[in-house]
């Protein structure tokens, strides 16, 4: 079992410069032309430039079609950066001989070659700490690396990580002590973050343009909100976590202080049942009374907000909760004076 922390000064080097090298631009701000230039791009199994792809595996269940949550109960965001395998031995030989090549072959300082050649050596040559890349060890471990998020939203955080390398073999838990090294509780953060839920879609009666005091009835399309998992697991490491996401709870707000709730708090069970002629006269388990018409050319915008529970249990029978997600929908709706009766 063998973890390296430490990254040789040329290879911080290359890292830090060598797909944009020499092509600094006066006006752009330093963290924008740093980002660009370890952003690199996949070539096969290598890279361009140090950032990494994690070799995480996601696993969505039946359901997981939609476009996510639009806001969290909490300021809860998913990892900015982490440490997680990157490359196998042979995938790591090659991004190096790619890297290295190109940063060669660019015109930088000779003592910045020399430097790059001695870390090179010096990790990965006869004596290093890892001999030709542990390519006696292909399918014993794996190389880990930072993995900077870029969907995350704020950019400085994405930069807290360090760029360090180290070997973990399979079965073997990372090493511990080192903020952001991926374990379960992340792995179930990061499969979180692909969780996708339906669109929150409600049926109303009447549908489309409603009337002054008859009541209309919101609820659920039957069978179109379950439960949906996401599972990430690295492979070889015997670590996994699933992460749910249940929906328990529909909030429906008219729009207007017109207006009257059923219940009155417009929080509505996810099961509330559909409208039917049987229900003909009985106050809405769920749904809205308008009080007063819209004007001329006006709407009430409706708000249908469903809530999603979030629980995560890990391959080690750990578990969790997580923040609820919460998806929005809104319905621009008529509200005429017109007195009908629904049949």
């Amino acid at each position: 079992m063998t973890w390296r922390f430490r990254a040789g000064v040329g290879i911080a080097t290359v890292v830090g410069v060598l797909v944009c090298a020499g092509t600094a631009l006066a006006n752009e701000d330093p963290r924008e032309r740093q980002e660009r230039r370890t952003r690199g791009q996949a070539i096969g199994n290598t890279l361009e430039a140090g950032a990494s792809v994690a070799r995480i595996n996601y696993d969505t269940s039946e359901g997981g079609t939609g476009t996510g949550f639009t806001q969290s109960t909490s300021t809860w965001s998913p990892p900015a950066c982490y440490y997680a395998p990157t490359h196998t031995p042979e995938e790591y030989r090659a991004y190096w001989a790619e890297l290295s090549s190109s940063f060669y072959g660019a015109g930088h300082l000779p003592e910045d070659k020399e430097a790059l050649r001695q870390s090179l050596e010096d990790l990965y040559g006869p004596d290093g700490e890892h001999p030709d890349f542990n390519i006696d060890r292909q399918g014993e471990g794996m190389f880990w690396q930072v993995v900077r998020n870029e969907n995350h939203p704020d950019r400085d955080a994405r930069w807290e990580c360090e760029f360090r390398t180290f070997w973990v073999d399979f079965g073997d838990a990372p090493p511990a002590g080192i903020p952001q090294v991926v374990d379960i509780a992340m792995l179930a953060e990061l499969a979180y973050e692909r969780v996708r839920v339906p669109d929150t879609a409600v049926e109303l009666n009447p549908a489309g343009a409603q009337t002054v005091n008859l009541p209309m009835w919101v609820w659920l399309p039957e069978g179109r909100f379950e439960p949906v998992s996401v599972t990430a697991s690295l492979e070889g490491y015997g670590m996994s976590a699933t992460t749910t996401a249940t929906p328990v709870g529909l909030v429906v707000e008219p729009g207007t202080g017109d207006a009257v709730s059923h219940p009155g708090s417009g929080r509505c069970p996810v099961d509330a049942p559909a409208y039917h002629a049987g229900l003909v006269g009985q106050e809405p388990s769920c749904g809205v009374t308008y009080l007063r018409s819209t004007g001329e050319g006006d709407t009430y915008s409706l708000s249908a907000s469903l809530r999603w529970e979030i629980t995560w249990e890990g391959s080690d029978g750990s578990g969790g909760t997580l923040p609820d997600g919460v998806f929005e929908t809104a319905y621009d709706l008529d509200v005429d004076e017109v007195q009908t009766v629904v049949r």
